[in-house]
Order: structure tokens, then sequence, then C-alpha cells
């Protein structure tokens, strides 16, 4: 099959995945052990049947199970995503999505960009380079940043940040400025103040001084959040080139005389590079369950944390939603792996299925 029917059989396949995974979402939200109109409730009033009642019919749960599910299931696919109930009472959730989404996404982009170019490099590097001083190093730290927890990281990271000044001055006499380039922040943690793009995508290169400040506030966040796949990336990369340079195509490529620099770029490389697409994209599910424990050490209102701050507050219905959320997040990214898979190798979607 053509590389285009390829993405389109793909793409199809998505749809019964999408929907098996937001019914079981509906039926262990509202199906499940726990009551959504008891939480909502809480602790004010929880015997009062009258108010308990109106509650169920609030959130639906007085309808017969099949008729609420296709409801749900129709506000969701035509985005009609509701109210929350407890954690911001009777806020639009897609106006939260709207706000809390781009802190997550910033996260996320600098978390791959600091796994992807520091990650796969130093796994080549060190692949084109082995059995040397220099292999042996990259090696044995990638398997130090993949051994670290994120959650431990982030507070190890954190308490080195909130006291540079002193350990800084002690070790060089003069305590490190985090006003440099003239871009001043008010502290490590927070959110990094991505306002002054809404509406205004193109501010992110027309207020420079705007968008350095978000990046200096959340790269220590994103280093956290990326460690662990960089540590990946960095051990198949250099596994990956490895193979690769052990292939019979290579050999005949120096038989015909290729020079090293078209035989690393041309074949080892590419060719190097199919088996970490995978791992790349993997980054979306990193960001999805580690941008929850991040996002909260680092104070950073992203969704990960909205979902984290929901479920501690049994806002089920909103934890419904977002899971519906995650979803096509996850979705997309495989579908987004799938169109790399046919760029790096033609042959992927050529095969007789």
């Amino acid at each position: 099959m053509s590389r285009w029917r390829y993405l389109a059989k793909r793409l199809l396949l998505s749809i019964p995945v999408l929907w098996l995974g937001t019914s079981m979402t509906w039926f262990i939200v509202f199906q499940g052990p726990v009551d959504p109109a008891a939480n909502v409730l809480g602790s004010a009033n929880p015997q009062n049947q009258e108010l308990y009642q109106d509650a169920r019919e609030q959130l639906g749960l007085d309808r017969p199970p099949l008729e609420h599910y296709v409801d749900w299931m129709t506000n969701l696919f035509t985005l009609d995503l509701g109210r929350t109930w407890l954690l911001y009472p009777g806020s639009n959730v897609n106006a939260l999505i709207a706000d809390f989404l781009p802190r997550t996404l910033w996260l996320g982009f600098w978390s791959v960009l600091i796994a992807v170019f520091v990650g796969v490099p130093l796994g080549f590097y060190a692949g084109l380079n082995s059995n040397t001083a220099a292999d042996y190093v990259t090696s044995l730290s990638g398997i130090v940043w993949r051994a670290m927890p994120n959650f431990w990281l982030a507070v190890m990271l954190l308490s080195l940040l909130v006291s540079s000044e002193q350990w800084t001055e002690l070790l060089f006499g003069t305590p490190l400025n985090w006003d440099a380039l003239g871009v001043e922040i008010d502290a490590v943690t927070g959110n990094p103040r991505l306002g002054y793009m809404h509406g205004d995508p193109l501010a992110l290169v027309t207020e420079p001084r705007n968008t350095l400040a978000a990046i200096k506030k959340i790269l220590p966040a994103a280093i956290v959040l990326g460690s662990a796949s960089m540590g990946n990336e960095m051990r198949i990369g250099r596994t990956a080139v490895l193979e690769t340079r052990r292939e019979k195509y290579i050999d005949l490529a120096k038989a015909k005389g290729v020079s090293r620099r078209a035989l690393v770029w041309k074949h080892v490389l590419r060719n190097a590079l199919v088996p970490l697409v995978p791992i790349i994209t993997s980054e979306a599910f990193l960001l999805i369950g580690g941008s929850v424990l991040v996002e909260a050490v680092f104070g950073i209102q992203g969704i990960g944390w909205l979902f984290f701050k929901a479920a501690i507050q049994g806002d089920l219905p909103l934890v419904g939603t977002l899971m519906f959320v995650f979803i096509v997040m996850m979705l997309t990214i495989n579908i987004a792996q799938d169109l790399l898979y046919t760029l790096i190798d033609p042959r992927v979607g050529y095969e007789e299925a």
C-alpha cells in the first residue's frame, strides 16, 4: 500500500481506540465504586437526601446508564466538556483547558527538545566511538540519568536552585546571577506566564524578553521531565549505531569507497534513527504521567496539575473529561510517530498487509 494509504489506515484505527478508551473512562468514573454525587456534596450535609438527589440530577446520574453514556460521549466528541463541580465550581472546562494546557505543552516541548538534542547526539557519539573513554563516560551518564526518579531529581534540583547564591559564592567567590541577559524572573517555581501570547501566537517571536523569561522559568522542570527519556535515548542511540555499523550494506558501502562522512550521515545515522522514533514519541506518555509530579513540585499550573488537584478533591466529572483529553493527546502522538516512520524509513507502508 502507498504511504498515504498506510497513514489513513492508522488514522482510522485510532477511532475505535478513542471510543474504547473513552468508554472505559465513563464506566470507571460514573459506574465505579466512588459516587460522583457524594463527592460533589463532600462533607456538607452528606446525609441530606434532597441535596444528594439534586446532585445526581445535575450530573445526569438519575437517568438510565445507557442514556447517560450516550449523552456524555456526545458532549465529549462535540467538545462540550461541561463545567467543574468542586475544583473551580461552575467554571467552563473548555476555558480551563485553554488556560492550563499551554503551560503543559510548553513544559513538554522543552523537555522533549532537551532530551532529543542532548540524548540522541551523545548516544550516536558513543556508538561511533565505541570502547573508548568517551563511550564509557557517556554510557555511565545515561545509566545514572535513567536511574534517577523524576520526583527525587525535582526535589534535589529545586533545593540546589534555591540555595544557588550561597554555594556559588562559596565555590567561586561570587553569587550566581540569575538575571543574566537582562531577563528577570520572580522565582524558580511557579507558572511560566504565557498570557502574553493569548490571541497573538507571533508574540513568541515579537516579544523576545517575555519568551526568554518563560523559557528560563520552565527549564528546571523541563530538565527533570526529560531526564529519564534522555538517558533512554543515549543508551538506545548507542546500541542502534553499533548494530547499524555491523550491517552488510555498511561493509558494501565501505568497499565501494564511500567516504566516512557520507557513510555516517547517509547510512549509519539515518537507519539508527528508526528504533529511536518510539522512544522520542514516548515523551508524550512521560509528559502525561510525569508532568503531574513535576508540575506539582515546581508549582506549574498545567493540565497535569489540574488533573492531580481534581483527583485529590474528588471532582470525578473533571477527571473523566481530562482523561479524554489525555487519550486524544496520546493518539495524536501515535499518529505523529507513524508519520515520522514513513519519513525516516521509506519502506514503511509499502509492504503488503
